[in-house]
């Protein structure tokens, strides 16, 4: 697979998916490189030639701004600012989304507005390339003035500082760099505050939520055309023109979905006793619509934000101005992981719904989906463990952007709170793939004893792969192992 260059042209995430599932290597292209070196010579002569003053290059930071900084010491104050900055706590955040924010970081310094070396850039590819991840920490971000703590971790190696991993070890900094031959960094003006300044951390929360989130909407479809068929489900809740006239795109595109994954199926084509099915499954179209249309909606955000300039000040060559202003500020990626992380949670929430109506002893289902109820326990638990990661996601879903506490002696007095809006949002993505590994689990055995008919050719070829990792249940069993191999399952639908 040839290399992605970073250039101007639009980034998007199925782009970066692709990048990171191909294992591409990146490389600047020439007009990034000529962006970057004409904005570095911009501001290396505005500093030799002038007395002016410009926050955060010869200033201090936040409610030191008015603390002026001699030119000598302008790479001290660089080195200090993400010295000092480094101060992230709780968790390490995973190495897949480590990379992400090193790509994204460098998309963002490559439109030549930054006023970074093109080595620092450079450097930054080279980790990436050798897949040296810097060990970056979840807590500690308000994310307002970019992603500082958790930017600041990932500066520090740059510096020869810091710790990272390289080829599956823990190992500082320095040594990782003595083994490739690398030197340091002598950071010049600006460029500690271009590499802290900054969303990285959220957007890469938010591209990884989203890769796997669209996933996971597209699974919960297909494992809830399983329950349909397990429960004995009519059809004409997905018809096209009972959900055309409700005008809404999500809804749409999951009616059609749902009658391409239950085309063929001799159980919904059966005759039904019944008027009406529960609203968990009569209503997939409008619940997993809804949540398909508020993927889209974090999509288009996330996507303005990978290619966009989002340090501070800001460098602008051709004008010959500098202007401090707040691109750093994390509001529009905070709002949209908030929506996500509901939209994700929703999607668990119903899936947990269907799994309890599959035991309730219904339309000639056996209790707890066990041939001997009473003896055996059946699927009683496994519905009991889904509702309780369920409630989990609705704590969890609890909006962070509607939370500021003011910073840095009243300077930052307004702040988003996207970073604890992405790591949840993470964590509902990761239990939302246990919620669906839990159904699938139920929806497969109740599937069974609707034999001899057969489901659709889509539905009963997923339910024979799954049956490869996952055999039916006769009696009482150890189930956890099952319920993880289900889960894992789950990453294997297309």
């Amino acid at each position: 697979m040839a290399d992605h260059y970073i250039s101007n042209s639009h980034l998007t995430i199925d782009h970066i998916q692709t990048i990171v599932e191909t294992k591409q290597k990146l490389q600047l292209d020439e007009a990034s490189k000529d962006r970057i070196i004409k904005c570095r010579a911009y501001l290396d002569e505005k500093m030799a030639s002038g007395n002016e003053v410009f926050y955060g290059i010869n200033t201090g930071f936040g409610s030191l701004c008015n603390t002026i900084i001699s030119n000598e010491d302008l790479s001290i104050l660089q080195r200090n600012l993400v010295l000092s900055h480094a101060c992230g706590i709780g968790e390490e955040v995973p190495q897949e989304i480590v990379k992400l924010m090193l790509l994204l970081k460098v998309q963002g310094l490559s439109y030549g507005h930054s006023g970074v070396q093109l080595a620092t850039v450079q450097r930054l590819i080279d980790f990436y390339n050798h897949d040296m991840a810097p060990v970056i920490y979840q807590q500690g971000s308000l994310g307002a003035s970019g992603d500082l703590a958790p930017l600041a971790h990932m500066a520090l190696p740059l510096l020869g500082e810091g710790l990272v991993y390289y080829k599956g070890e823990k190992v500082e900094a320095k040594v990782a760099l003595a083994a490739l031959g690398w030197e340091p960094l002598t950071l010049k003006s600006k460029e500690g505050l271009a590499l802290l300044n900054g969303t990285q951390f959220m957007s890469a929360y938010l591209v990884w939520c989203l890769i796997h989130g669209q996933q996971l909407s597209h699974a919960a479809d297909i494992i809830g055309g399983v329950s349909l068929d397990a429960f004995d489900c009519r059809l004409n809740p997905f018809y096209e023109n009972v959900n055309a006239i409700r005008n809404q795109e999500g809804q749409i595109e999951t009616a059609r979905h749902m009658r391409e994954i239950l085309d063929g199926s001799e159980i919904i084509a059966q005759h039904k006793t019944h008027v009406q099915d529960p609203y968990s499954f009569r209503c997939i179209p409008q619940v997993h619509g809804a949540s398909k249309d508020a993927i889209n909606y974090a999509k288009t955000i996330v996507e303005r934000e990978i290619n966009a300039v989002t340090d501070n000040p800001t460098i602008f060559p051709d004008t010959d101005e500098i202007i401090s202003a707040g691109n750093f500020h994390g509001q529009p990626l905070a709002l949209a992981l908030d929506y996500l992380a509901i939209a994700l949670a929703e999607l668990g929430n119903i899936s947990e719904r269907r799994t309890y109506q599959l035991i309730g002893g219904n339309r000639n289902l056996p209790a707890f989906l066990v041939a001997n109820p009473g003896i055996n326990s059946g699927f009683m638990i496994p519905q009991y463990a889904a509702a309780s990661v369920v409630s989990q996601n609705k704590q969890l879903a609890t909006p962070a952007s509607v939370d500021s506490i003011e910073s840095s002696n009243g300077q930052e007095d307004h702040v988003s709170m996207g970073a604890n809006a992405a790591t949840k949002c993470a964590r509902i993505v990761e239990n939302l793939e246990k919620i669906l590994g839990i159904e699938l689990f139920n929806a497969a055995q109740g599937l069974e004893f609707r034999r001899p008919l057969k489901s659709s050719p889509k539905i009963e070829q997923i339910v024979a792969d799954f049956r490869k990792e996952v055999p039916f249940v006769e009696d009482d069993k150890f189930m956890q192992p099952e319920i993880q191999k289900s889960i894992t399952f789950i990453t294997q639908i297309k």
